[in-house]
């Protein structure tokens, strides 16, 4: 197993493991907050019209993935933590949400140029900077001619010992050198401990 393989492997069971540790107390994952992202309701409050096949990466305990199909989309989430997935199936069983144990560096062949809309909040800045480029391709891979992804990231104020790493302008925009382009861009504040500051990025492929 080469070096690079096994950082990743070791940052995937660091998340397992979190979830199995605090399964029964919700409270104590920093970013299950039991609702849905507030940047992505704002997103889906203002675009009249959802439909199609929409992927959450890093989905969690859900609230995001349930919010898309409420909205009107057919919805896969995936995270690498089984410990998650169950507990999100659980929460959402009344649901026809696709909850699936799934690296996004490893998605199946079916699911190329699959989704019409893609949500990843946070999931990028959980990893070492080294994977980013390959996480970011690995994800516009996904996308469907003119589909869309939304992108939530801390914006990088200061040297942060992670994980999660947040993001800087440089390494947000790989996703419009990997066949993206650029809809709408803003950075939002919000006092946080690891960043005040978020993006908020829409990318269309061509």
């Amino acid at each position: 197993m080469n070096k690079e393989i096994q950082e990743h492997n070791l940052a995937s069971a660091w998340f397992n493991n979190l979830y199995e540790e605090h399964k029964n107390n919700h409270e104590n994952i920093p970013w299950a907050k039991l609702k849905v992202n507030p940047l992505l309701e704002t997103y889906l409050k203002a675009a009249s019209e959802h439909k199609g096949k929409a992927l959450v990466i890093g989905c969690g305990l859900g609230d995001d993935a349930k919010a898309l199909e409420v909205a009107g989309f057919e919805v896969i989430a995936i995270d690498v933590s089984q410990v998650a997935l169950d507990l999100a199936q659980e929460r959402f069983s009344d649901s026809k949400i696709i909850f699936e144990k799934q690296d996004i560096f490893d998605m199946p062949k079916k699911y190329e140029e699959y989704f019409d809309f893609i949500f990843e909040a946070f999931t990028i800045q959980s990893l070492p900077r080294k994977f980013r480029q390959k996480m970011i391709q690995s994800i516009s891979q996904s996308l469907c001619k003119k589909g869309k992804i939304l992108v939530v990231a801390h914006k990088k104020e200061h040297d942060f010992n992670g994980p999660p790493w947040p993001l800087e302008k440089h390494e947000i925009d790989l996703f419009k050198t990997s066949g993206l382009e650029e809809i709408s861009f803003e950075i939002h504040e919000e006092k946080a401990a690891i960043s005040n500051k978020k993006f908020k990025a829409l990318y269309q492929k061509a």
